[in-house]
């Protein structure tokens, strides 16, 4: 064996080791897609918390246009990050980050009350499945958008938060188009990378079967919390928990 053979392969193990390593580091960027209805500013609570343990957290403010349009949004922040990142999705944001997560950065994803979709699936397909219940969702005048009537926000949505609170969100939700919520998915990231669901037992605007449901099928670590679909702003230290163990899994 000659020395350019042996440098050769020296070089190729070295490559490798880096390759593990990187694969092994641990996951210390983590980007959140909020869902419809509510921008990303609810997870405030649980963004301090995990940066506090050291972890780089961004929310992407998606406009909720189209499928297509928010998955952009999406890599547009991934892009900014450095090193592998955790991806977290709420409800609709679920939809997104399963597209998303095809991003090679992405080490692993995370469901907090979200849709989890497979190949050909639209949120309303997934809805429709098993209904949560009697969610009082309108059309703009335009008919092209939908949003909750803001008198059933706090029982539909977030039933464990101050009213006060809660009030501001009803009057400050971001109108989903009707296209983003009818648009299938591709091929889902969680058939190749590792993902968690947190299922809100309480949860009145997705059916805490159907979260069972759909993270069963995807083979994904599941808590159960008792909390309403706005779980992440009412138990954050929690959820941050749950995220946080997400990271060092998906770093191992």
């Amino acid at each position: 064996m000659n020395r350019q053979t042996l440098s050769t392969i020296a070089l190729a193990l070295a490559a490798s080791v880096v390759g593990f390593a990187a694969q092994a580091a641990d996951v210390k960027n983590i980007v959140i897609v909020h869902g419809a209805l509510a921008d990303g500013s609810g997870w405030r609570k649980a963004t301090d918390i995990l940066e506090k343990r050291g972890f780089n957290v961004t929310v992407v403010q998606e406009p909720i246009t189209s499928l297509e349009d928010d998955v952009a949004a999406t890599d547009r922040v991934l892009a900014l990050q450095d090193g592998p990142t955790l991806l977290v999705g709420h409800s609709y944001g679920g939809m997104v980050i399963t597209e998303a997560g095809n991003n090679p950065n992405v080490a692993g994803l995370v469901y907090v009350a979200a849709f989890q979709p497979d190949k050909g699936e639209s949120l309303l397909s997934l809805a429709s499945s098993k209904p949560a219940g009697s969610m009082d969702i309108r059309e703009t005048k335009d008919g092209k958008y939908l949003y909750l009537d803001p008198a059933a926000f706090a029982n539909d949505f977030a039933a464990d938060l101050p009213k006060e609170e809660v009030a501001f969100w009803a009057r400050s939700q971001v109108f989903a188009s009707k296209e983003a919520f009818s648009a299938k998915v591709g091929d889902p990231a969680w058939k190749s990378k590792k993902s968690w669901a947190v299922v809100a037992t309480e949860d009145r605007s997705i059916n805490p079967e159907l979260e069972r449901d759909m993270a069963k099928r995807a083979n994904s670590q599941v808590t159960e919390v008792k909390g309403s679909h706005a779980v992440f702003a009412s138990q954050p230290e929690l959820v941050a928990d749950f995220i946080e163990s997400a990271a060092k899994g998906a770093g191992q």
